[in-house]
């Protein structure tokens, strides 16, 4: 697996903990930090730049 595969399942993974984020009456600042992420992750990923996109990838995978 690559990087940029790497990165793709952790937006995957991202994605189903912000909707139990979202489902968290108190989650809201966690489910947006977790959305920026994504969207972080997204863009990256489309410029196909490297350090982006591991920038991304190390800051996702923290995410719990």
């Amino acid at each position: 697996m690559n990087l940029a595969e790497a990165l793709g399942q952790e937006i995957q993974r991202n994605r189903e903990l912000l909707k139990r984020y979202e489902a968290i009456p108190t989650g809201m600042f966690g489910a947006i930090m977790i959305e920026q992420d994504i969207k972080k992750a997204i863009a990256a990923l489309a410029s196909g730049d490297v350090i982006q996109i591991a920038k991304a990838y190390e800051a996702m995978k923290n995410n719990e």
